[in-house]
């Protein structure tokens, strides 16, 4: 199983934690650290839309407006933190955005 998220980003931990404690093996992806590369983000984009840009995020709320209104693969490309986080990829093709109860549910 992959993770995809910020290594600081307290429900990519909450996730891991829960993963790992259901047996799951999870390879964590720090997206800040090294950035996805084009294709996987058009992959995500195309799973889930405009959903995977944060709109609520504080990195978000940062950004000049000419940022904003760029493409979501050139956004996410120069300002990572702007993703949903976490993405996550079982049984290598299933993907799932956020932690929410459902997500948790499919996964644990």
């Amino acid at each position: 199983m992959d993770l995809y998220g910020i290594r600081s980003c307290d429900t990519c931990r909450k996730a891991v934690r829960a993963l790992e404690a259901a047996g799951h093996a999870v390879r964590f992806h720090d997206v800040r650290a090294e950035p996805l590369a084009r294709g996987v983000l058009a992959e995500f984009h195309a799973a889930f839309g405009a959903e995977l840009v944060n709109r609520r995020s504080t990195t978000w709320r940062g950004l000049p407006e000419a940022a904003r209104t760029a493409d979501p693969l050139t956004l996410l490309g120069a300002h990572p933190a702007v993703m949903k986080r976490p993405v996550i990829r079982a049984g290598g093709r299933a993907l799932y955005l956020g932690w929410s109860k459902s997500v948790q549910a499919a996964l644990i």
